[in-house]
């Protein structure tokens, strides 16, 4: 009997010990959660991941440690590793939906429509209200090709914030691609003047300012991103467009070498290095640089009339008529007038 009696006093301690510890275990998360948020409002993103990786080690369950290590992946670029602790952090806590408004973001980037959707689906009585779900739903929405139903979405999330700048930016894409230039240069207005650093809505300002024949204006804002970051691709090329229509062809062709080197397969800049060798009267070089922009397969303004223009050069008129009728399909504007000029 006093055997027994002693081994339950002995299993009363351990279990006192053991809850102890548990205790402090979980204490000691804590801490480690709460300085890994402090790193990522800082946006030192390693030092963050280290600390919920801490918290984690010290309680397996903690569903936040895993969302905020998601939220930092995401902010790495490290998108298929986030959508994987995102999902850990619903199995933990499936009443976690501010997880699953996360982890649709990150589906969406990776391309996982359907997941996205699922996601939103399942939180939106819970988000209706959040500037960011519409956000994330409209965003969704375009990717589907649903522009039409994407800008209300926009719009939903800028009645919820009128600071909400994401959503200024990806609304004037929209309004950009659909052709409406005016609403897309007051979206890329508002969210310079929310953000006057942002690179895209500057460069978009500049794509708007080029499409009307504005150069020095479209320069400008190409070089409000350029002299912040130098080696910017797109903005590099953006400019090399307009040097080259204002007769500055060799300073143009720097610039596209340039953004070659950091983004080989854009079509635009291959595009620009055509259109460069053919003011310089290098046809073949022209065509070289056309035919690499053409084999990427993605669409490219004025690409098929240009290049058709360059076989016509040659003498090659049934070669050039052979390309303009792609570009008409594609609905490219140059290629179709010139096909209607020269081919019968």
């Amino acid at each position: 009997m006093l055997f027994k009696f002693n081994t339950l006093i002995q299993l009363f301690l351990l279990a006192l010990t053991l809850l102890n510890c548990t205790n402090q275990s979980k204490k000691d998360a804590a801490d480690f959660f709460l300085k890994g948020n402090q790193a990522l409002n800082q946006k030192n993103y390693a030092e963050a991941l280290r600390l919920y990786d801490e918290a984690i080690a010290k309680n397996a369950d903690f569903s936040d440690a895993y969302l905020n290590k998601g939220i930092t992946l995401l902010k790495l670029g490290r998108t298929s590793d986030a959508h994987e602790i995102l999902t850990e952090a619903i199995r933990i806590d499936p009443t976690l939906v501010q997880a699953n408004l996360v982890r649709a973001e990150a589906s969406l980037d990776l391309g996982r429509l359907n997941d996205a959707k699922a996601d939103l689906d399942q939180i939106e009585k819970e988000y209706k209200d959040s500037t960011r779900f519409h956000l994330v739903k409209a965003n969704l929405l375009d990717a589907q090709g649903n522009s039409s139903l994407a800008i209300p979405e926009y719009d939903r999330a800028l009645q919820l914030s009128k600071t909400n700048t994401e959503a200024y930016v990806n609304r004037g894409a929209v309004y950009y691609r659909l052709g409406s230039y005016n609403e897309a240069r007051l979206d890329f207005e508002t969210a310079v003047a929310l953000a006057p650093a942002h690179p895209q809505a500057l460069n978009t300002l500049g794509l708007i300012a080029t499409k009307q024949k504005q150069w020095p204006q479209a320069i400008a804002y190409f070089d409000q991103v350029l002299s912040r970051d130098p080696a910017e691709p797109y903005s590099l090329n953006n400019k090399a467009y307009a040097l080259l229509q204002t007769g500055r062809p060799e300073e143009a062709r720097t610039l596209i070498e340039k953004s070659l080197d950091k983004l080989p397969k854009n079509g635009y800049a291959l595009r620009n290095l055509g259109m460069y060798y053919q003011q310089r009267g290098n046809i073949s070089e022209a065509l070289n640089a056309y035919n690499k922009a053409i084999e990427i397969a993605e669409p490219v303004e004025l690409l098929y009339g240009l290049a058709g223009q360059a076989y016509l050069a040659q003498n090659k008129t049934a070669e050039a008529c052979k390309i303009w009728r792609q570009g008409v399909m594609l609905k490219d504007s140059l290629a179709t007038a010139e096909a209607n000029r020269y081919c019968r």
